[in-house]
Order: C-alpha cells, then sequence, then structure tokens
C-alpha cells in the first residue's frame, strides 16, 4: 500500500498487521520520529518493520524499540544502526496523557503505521491491551461470519 508524492513517486506506508490482533487498540496517536538521513532513506525504500515493535517511557521522553531499519545501500560510513531507540515526538500534553494511563491501567504503546506526511515521517501509535486466546478466537469468529454474510450478500445480488 504506497500513496503518490507531489513528484509521482510512491512513498510506503508501513502497517504493523500483528497489532490488532495482539491488542485491544484504543486511543490513537500522531507522532514525529527523530531519525537520521540514512533512515530516511531507507523508509522511502520501504525497508522497515515494525512488527515486534513498541514505544516505551525513558525518564520523560518516549522512544520506540525494535522498529528494524535496514542499512541504506549507499550509505557507507554513515549508515545508521539497525535497531537502535528512536525518539518519538508528542506533545507534552499527550505525553503526561500517556504516561498517566500507562501507569495506572498498565497497557502498552504499540506502533500501528509509520507513513509519510509531506515529507516528514510520522508514526501512528495506539494504547493498546493485550487480549488473550479466547479473545483472539473470539474476533476470528466474528471475521469469518462478516465475510460469509458479505459472501453471501454478494451472490444475492448477483441473482
Amino acid at each position: 500500500m504506497a500513496k503518490k508524492s507531489q513528484k509521482g513517486v510512491d512513498l510506503p506506508v508501513i502497517t504493523n498487521t500483528k497489532a490488532k490482533h495482539k491488542y485491544i487498540l484504543e486511543d490513537k496517536f500522531e507522532a514525529g520520529i527523530a531519525l537520521s538521513g540514512t533512515e530516511v532513506k531507507s523508509i522511502r525504500a520501504g525497508s522497515v518493520q515494525i512488527t515486534e515493535s513498541f514505544a516505551r517511557f525513558v525518564k520523560e521522553e518516549l522512544f520506540l524499540f525494535n522498529a528494524h531499519i535496514s542499512e541504506y545501500e549507499f550509505g557507507g560510513e554513515q549508515n545508521h544502526d539497525v535497531q537502535r531507540p528512536r525518539k518519538l515526538l508528542l506533545k507534552k500534553k499527550e505525553l503526561e496523557r500517556l504516561k498517566v494511563q500507562i501507569e495506572a491501567a498498565g497497557k502498552t504503546i504499540v506502533p500501528i503505521k509509520l507513513y509519510f506526511k509531506d515529507s516528514l515521517i510520522k508514526c501512528q501509535i495506539a494504547l493498546g491491551t493485550g487480549k488473550n486466546a479466547r479473545d483472539k478466537r473470539q474476533d476470528l469468529k466474528k471475521k469469518v461470519a462478516q465475510r460469509e454474510a458479505d459472501q453471501a450478500l454478494k451472490n444475492a445480488i448477483k441473482r
């Protein structure tokens, strides 16, 4: 899934497909990310993976951990560390709100999507509560039932 930039170049949108399966997602936030030049070029090339990543507070700042951004092919000596912690940029009120909800309810911060907004790279994060196996099975049953209902409706319309 890619969107077009102003120059007509495809810009990748990286999604975390496992997040909806593993967590019950609640509040969503849009955060900027502090990146180096070679990281931006690697993300433009689409060589990034956020399925196993999470966000955590270090002192008063929010960092993204386990996000795998591959080394830039033509980076040379200026290349970045592949899985270094990356600072997420949010407003102070949003950071305080996140911190309170994490401490009070024991939730986690999960990145959902990494995308371009104009020339900036943004990360959509959400507060998530972990699902147990029973919740995951129920969601799967709902998905199958909805798919069957949509298919039956589609077949009824064709007749």
